[in-house]
């Protein structure tokens, strides 16, 4: 069996010197010409949070905070990864993969994982290579598909012959992989169904029709990362894994966009939750290595054969790409489907009571 390794975060101090000098050392951009964040993450609220994130935000306290998980890090083909392994105390306890997205990371489950424990769940949630302190592929080959059989491997080799998956954003589309291949998975969850509006779409419903609205949005206006980071990845890199304002920027962006937060993601997240998930890309370098799982893989999201596993689903309002139950249900063997009252893309992060609600109750009867 591959060794399995203790793991805790512990960044130098001339890391974080380094930062700080950065971040006091911007090049600042001139003023957006409108006065919201149609072009983007306004100048003022770049600022303040890079302004916040130099002088007042205590990584050190953040660290700790994330040290109270168990971390691991194990070889998987080649490639090491870094995963939380939170075991609850019941002995018939349920074990659970979670895996994020971009422009997420493990911090998004923070406040999610305890609660699963309590609920009677054993929690794994790995770093995607590329992300986080997991390793940075140096061949091309690590996709959607490859992932998920990692995650088998990864399960199998924690002892776990039965488990289910959650996931949503990319963790979506490995979870729907993992449920296409089943192996040692029994059934999967997800917040971000992976589903498209009938050919030849007639008289559409009022659900349809804001789900093809959000759809046109997103298109005209919030795809232009997927583009450049499924083409050119690399070229990207430079600039985000040099500046730490623009890596704050091309992430903190999203979160507006993407989050249930009435315009303003401190409406949901502070400032310290925002910075620490960035703090997982700005520390370990992911600019260039995280934006390539668009490279190896976006041209097939969504595509693939129908998962046959039991399937649930939560379906959160400011989803990214909503899609209708019916929508869904040629790729998925959908048993259970919440609509839920209000949250979005992140939505661990975002509404954590409801998400432990939802996946704890259509796990319970895998146990």
């Amino acid at each position: 069996m591959a060794h399995i390794q203790p793991f805790r975060i512990d960044i130098p101090d001339a890391d974080l010197a380094d930062l700080r000098d950065r971040l006091v050392r911007t090049r600042w951009p001139e003023q957006e010409c409108v006065d919201d964040w149609s072009q983007g993450i306004p100048l003022a609220y770049a600022r303040e949070l890079a302004a916040y994130w130099a002088d007042e935000y205590d990584w050190r306290s953040r660290e700790a905070a994330l040290n109270r998980f168990d971390q691991f890090t194990t070889e998987v083909d080649g490639l090491p990864i870094h995963f939380i392994h939170q075991r609850a105390p019941r002995h018939d306890a349920f074990p659970l993969l979670i895996t994020h997205g971009w422009p997420g990371s493990v911090v998004e489950f923070h406040k999610v994982i305890e609660p699963l424990n309590a609920a009677g769940f054993h929690v794994v949630c790995p770093s995607l290579p590329g992300y986080g302190f997991s390793g940075k592929p140096t061949h091309t080959g690590w996709g959607v598909e490859r992932i998920a059989e990692a995650w088998d491997e990864l399960m199998g080799r924690l002892g776990y012959q039965r488990y289910g998956a959650q996931g949503g954003d990319w963790g979506a589309a490995v979870t729907t992989q993992i449920g296409r291949n089943r192996g040692r998975c029994v059934a999967i969850h997800t917040n971000m169904p992976l589903g498209r509006p009938p050919k030849g779409l007639r008289d559409p419903s009022p659900d349809e029709l804001a789900a093809l609205e959000r759809l046109d949005y997103y298109q005209k206006w919030d795809s232009g990362y997927s583009k450049q980071q499924s083409t050119r990845p690399q070229t990207l890199g430079y600039g985000l894994v040099d500046s730490p304002v623009g890596q704050m920027a091309w992430i903190v962006e999203k979160f507006w966009s993407w989050m249930d937060c009435d315009g303003h993601p401190e409406n949901v997240l502070t400032k310290d939750e925002l910075l620490d998930n960035v703090m997982l890309y700005w520390l370990n370098g992911c600019g260039a290595s995280s934006a390539r799982l668009y490279w190896e893989s976006f041209g097939s999201f969504g595509g693939g054969g129908p998962v046959t596993l039991p399937t649930g689903v939560a379906a959160f309002p400011r989803e990214v790409l909503r899609a209708p139950r019916h929508w869904c249900e040629d790729n998925y063997t959908i048993t259970r489907w919440t609509t839920m009252p209000h949250g979005g893309h992140f939505a661990a992060f975002e509404q954590p009571e409801l998400f432990v609600e939802d996946v704890a109750a259509f796990f319970t009867e895998y146990r």
